[in-house]
């Protein structure tokens, strides 16, 4: 039977103001309308620095790691006057491809800050070797991580999307700590940021304006010089028409509501069409490692950075108190580094710390390094011989991740975008290319990372918040497998969809020790989908991602020839499904230390950082989080550093 037409005329009404108002995105883009703010902005926070004593050659801290968490941490309480030691397993080299954000991917096989990790997604042989990026040699699937001052925010896509405040509220609820609450958690962001993009006069965004990690949007002017790129975002303008709630989303100014960092709009999380947020300033990648650049140069003597320092063992007291680290120096000694086989055995060091030592290693590090000091599962290292110093069973347990898998179409003629773009900095001698010298001055494509548009969406109209975050891009992009990135940089006629789904169900991952050889990468297992945890939706909501954007390619099928990813012959659910569980990756790994109350027993770390039957030592990376925060996890690491340098300078002034 027919709806009546009071039954469907306020949902075509809906349809057409969704429809009316996301096309209205493509064409202020194109007329020339600004949707960015280009004005002028309050000055940054000076790098004051509080002058304290001087403690000779002790430390008062030392921290593992210089990535999102450990920068941030370390930077904070340098500046309050603490004598602070970074120690980073790799260099501090300058690249262009670290500099450039269109050379991320570059990055990311930089062998001279490489590690190069291969993890496995099932533990089956067979089932593993139907992954198309499956490395034989190595028996598992490429995930990149980085050794270099700014940990993998020196290679990462540089999207910085806020997470959602249920994330911050279920670690409040689990803890019975307050200020983990989203309300509490919000003014982290506000400080450390530096936007670019939102005028200051907007108050309402919940944007900062003074801190020291800068954020941008690419120019969407850019699309201006591809009609191909621009028909692809009208389609995906057309597609989020159907999304409940778009509509409400283009009330009052425009560019404010295609800016998922807007905080009226992570209070009432939303799908549809965004803008994608960058930690980028005058085209240039930032991060961690400018901060503690600025740190170190403003606080003569507070902030020691040491490079090519890999620690091999935390060492307690006799009161279980972390009090030193034993450490090998010298260059590529980790054999996740591909120069790692050449390199010497290291020197061996004892760093000792008058206060604390703060573990920000990463997922797959910080677990190892706590199971060589002694602190883990009970079994794991009385099998290894490692003498149990405390017995925590949830070290390397819980590790979770993103489901991501791509769909990349063939296009009927190359992005004029991508005409003359090279992908790497001009050789000694060489010409550049054109976009390289724009990208001098600030400008062109190169000052982007390659997203053109992004899409929220919900998988299931249920849930409460988007759990898909879909974004196209110029290049053809399956996943990493050694070499992608050439790959990606020859695909000037492809176009490739990244489905990612957010709050995964699955925490079955685990981190386990090879051996007791601290050079030595660990065993890692996601166990993806039905090998992993029972129950959840997530292979459904992949599914649907993946649908999602095929509709979006038949909405601009006039100049995409192929589908090539999954294929035309991946067209049924029950192929689509298997297509998924072979190829899906993902680069977010996290919550293998996770944050719990004190009768945890699974709990490694309470809400203040500290690892449990211990004293003196804390974790502050992305393993403490109980499930995978938001849609890209940097921002909420960036804010767990903020956090931890907080509870850090309240304990020590509680203690003096």
């Amino acid at each position: 039977m027919p709806p009546k037409p009071n039954q469907w005329r306020p949902a075509r009404r809906q349809f057409l103001r969704s429809a009316t108002a996301g096309l209205s995105l493509l064409g202020g883009m194109l007329s020339g309308c600004s949707l960015v703010y280009r004005g002028s902005l309050p000055a940054p926070d000076p790098l004051t620095c509080t002058a304290t004593p001087g403690s000779g050659d002790d430390y008062d801290y030392i921290v593992i790691g210089s990535g999102a968490g450990g920068g941030p941490v370390a930077a904070r309480l340098a500046r309050a006057g603490f004598k602070v030691l970074v120690l980073e397993a790799g260099g501090d080299e300058d690249s262009y491809d670290y500099e450039v954000p269109a050379f991320h991917t570059r990055a990311s096989e930089n062998p001279d800050y490489a590690w190069n990790f291969f993890v496995r997604h099932y533990a089956d042989e067979k089932r593993q070797a139907r992954d198309t990026k499956y490395t034989p040699e190595q028996r598992g699937v490429l995930y990149p991580r980085a050794a270099t001052v700014g940990g993998c925010t020196a290679h990462n896509a540089m999207i910085l999307v806020y997470p959602n405040n249920s994330d911050w509220d279920h670690i409040a609820q689990l803890t019975g700590d307050a200020s983990w609450s989203a309300e509490s958690m919000h003014k982290y962001f506000a400080r450390m940021e530096r936007c670019q993009y939102v005028s200051p006069g907007d108050e309402a965004s919940g944007h900062g304006y003074t801190g020291w990690l800068p954020t941008d949007v690419a120019d969407p002017q850019l699309m201006r010089q591809d009609s191909a790129v621009a028909k692809m975002v009208a389609a995906t303008a057309l597609e989020s028409a159907a999304t409940p709630g778009a509509a409400a989303r283009f009330i009052g100014k425009l560019g404010a509501h295609l800016d998922p960092n807007d905080w009226r709009l992570v209070q009432k999380p939303l799908g549809g069409i965004y803008m994608t947020p960058l930690t980028t300033q005058n085209g240039r990648r930032r991060g961690s490692r400018e901060y503690l650049r600025a740190v170190r140069d403003a606080c003569p003597g507070k902030l020691v950075i040491r490079t090519h320092t890999l620690v091999t063992r935390i060492l307690l007291d006799e009161n279980k108190r972390a009090s030193a680290v034993e450490c090998l120096a010298g260059r590529h000694l980790y054999r996740a580094d591909p120069n790692s086989a050449s390199a010497p055995a290291g020197e061996k060091i004892t760093l000792r710390a008058r206060r604390e030592i703060i573990l920000a290693a990463g997922a797959f590090n910080t677990p190892q390094l706590l199971k060589l000091s002694g602190i883990g599962p009970e079994n794991e290292l009385k099998h290894l011989g490692i003498p149990l110093q405390v017995e925590l069973p949830g070290v390397g347990e819980n590790l979770q991740d993103r489901y991501e898998i791509t769909v990349v179409s063939r296009m009927k003629e190359n992005f004029s975008l991508l005409k003359g773009m090279q992908f790497h900095a001009p050789a000694p001698g060489e010409a550049p290319d054109p976009q390289f010298a724009e990208w001098l001055q600030g400008k062109g494509p190169y000052t982007t990372n390659g997203a053109v548009v992004a899409f929220m969406k919900r998988s299931a109209p249920d849930l409460p918040q988007p759990d898909l975050f879909l974004f196209g891009l110029t290049g053809y992009f399956k996943g990493y497998f050694p070499g992608y990135s050439q790959q990606i940089a020859r695909g000037e006629n492809y176009f490739t969809w990244a489905i990612l789904k957010a709050h995964t169900h699955n925490h079955a991952g685990r981190v386990l020790l090879r051996s007791t050889d601290p050079r030595d990468t660990p065993y890692v297992n996601f166990h993806y989908f039905d090998e992993g945890t029972p129950g959840g939706d997530d292979l459904d909501a992949v599914m649907e991602g993946v649908e999602t954007v095929r509709k979006i390619a038949a909405k601009a099928g006039d100049i995409v020839a192929e589908e090539v990813l999954p294929g035309p012959n991946v067209s049924g659910k029950a192929v689509l499904r298997d297509y998924i569980r072979d190829n899906a990756w993902g680069h977010h790994a996290s919550c293998s230390c996770r944050m719990g109350p004190a009768g945890d027993r699974m709990a490694v770390v309470d809400s203040r950082f500290r690892v449990f039957g211990t004293r003196g030592l804390r974790i502050v990376d992305a393993s403490v989080f109980p499930r995978i925060p938001g849609y890209f996890i940097v921002s909420a690491v960036y804010m767990i550093g903020e956090k931890a340098a907080d509870a850090i300078l309240e304990d020590a002034a509680a203690q003096s």
